[in-house]
């Protein structure tokens, strides 16, 4: 079975998370995940992220802190999503991949369909702010 390692961008700004919406060509049509992709032989997994949110959606992004890898086996291969908390640099975000994104507050992360291998990511994230203390207000 193939296992791919993929990198995910948890984007912040103003208290807000960043969704991305699968276009229907994707494998997973439609379903919402972080923006990121397949790391490549030899790079790092903050580099992909870099470079991969630069293809995707135009922007460059600061990578912060690294929240724990998760596992997801789909019936026809295995994921291990490797997700970081990040910002916006500089860009403004223009889709070449992606069919639509939404702005949303962590607390309503859950209410879209996202890919399943995204789920534990976002459980992970929640955990984090409530560790945090209920997150920072500063944007």
């Amino acid at each position: 079975m193939k296992h791919l390692h993929v990198t995910c961008a948890i984007i912040e700004r103003d208290g807000l998370v960043l969704a991305a919406q699968r276009s229907a060509a994707m494998s997973l049509p439609l379903k919402w995940e972080f923006a990121g992709g397949k790391i490549d032989p030899g790079e790092s997994p903050e580099e992909c992220l870099r470079r991969e949110l630069t293809e995707e959606m135009g922007i460059q992004i600061r990578v912060g802190k690294d929240l724990p890898a998760a596992t997801y086996h789909y019936p026809e291969f295995a994921v291990t999503l490797h997700p970081f908390v990040c910002k916006i640099e500089s860009g403004e975000i223009v889709l070449h991949e992606h069919a639509a994104i939404r702005w949303l507050p962590p607390e309503q992360l859950l209410d879209l369909d996202w890919a399943e291998a995204d789920l534990p990511v976002i459980q992970s994230y929640l955990s984090s702010l409530a560790y945090d203390g209920a997150g920072s207000s500063s944007g």
